[in-house]
């Protein structure tokens, strides 16, 4: 499977937020802010928002001091064994805040052996996922979560996608030209969420962003039902905002 080469804004601030993770595991008695910015070369603005974020998130902790240590999430996170869980876990909590934050159902999405699939969602009775009425794995072509994975693959990658999950019209919005569907992906943005206006259900709105890390093809994806639909376009910039710490959990 051929990737896109497409940095995104999550993926940039997933870089600093390693370098800054690295400076801090360097110095196993603590170092202060001050030589972190030193060390990474980080604007001070910009260091205290990534500290935050990821004093937030259980990657550092900030002792007596004032000086940062490693947290005990990175810990769990690099523990062999354990890790898997602990990853779950980690992403499982980040969604259930997530979803509270967007008031929208929430997903992680991968592209596994040529394959859609949701691996972890996080909804309520105020915020209910969205109905399958086709399985997600044929919806591609249709679903913001399907779009948003094929557009971080190349040509060939979704010709043979599409070879074996035909496209069909689910709903009187759904693209069924190969030609246009493709064209719409190549012109997508990479740092702009991907949308699904009633494409794949009538009655149901979607938004998803890449969370490409490494060779692994991802997003991370809300719905929300279309009486809500007003409310689409800024719950996909927060949720753009908030991907980094998602992919983080996924690069370490």
């Amino acid at each position: 499977m051929a990737l896109k080469p497409e940095p995104t804004a999550p993926f940039h601030s997933v870089q600093y937020a390693l370098r800054v993770l690295e400076a801090v595991a360097r110095h196993t008695g603590g170092v202060t802010d001050v030589q972190i910015a030193r060390e990474t070369g980080l604007p001070a603005v910009h260091l205290a928002l990534m500290l935050l974020m990821l004093r937030r998130e259980g990657y550092v902790l900030q002792v007596s001091d004032g000086a940062y240590a490693i947290g005990d999430s990175l810990v769990l996170l690099g523990s062999g064994v354990d890790r898997q869980l602990a990853l779950q876990n980690k992403l499982q909590e980040t969604l259930d805040r997530l979803r509270d934050s967007v008031g929208a159902a929430v997903y992680i999405s991968r592209y596994v052996d040529g394959e859609v699939r949701i691996t972890q969602f996080a909804d309520s009775p105020r915020t209910p996922k969205v109905h399958e009425w086709v399985d997600f794995r044929s919806a591609a072509h249709a679903s913001a979560v399907g779009k948003c994975l094929l557009t971080q693959l190349d040509q060939n990658g979704r010709r043979d996608h599409l070879s074996r999950h035909k496209i069909a019209r689910l709903t009187s919005k759904t693209i069924v030209n190969e030609r246009i569907l493709f064209s719409k992906l190549d012109s997508q943005p990479a740092t702009v969420p991907m949308l699904d206006l009633q494409e794949y259900a009538v009655g149901t709105v979607c938004a998803a962003v890449p969370i490409t890390a490494g060779s692994s093809v991802g997003c991370l994806a809300l719905s929300l039902p279309v009486e809500h639909a007003h409310r689409l376009r800024a719950a996909a910039e927060v949720l753009n905002r908030k991907a980094a710490p998602l992919l983080l959990s996924l690069a370490l």
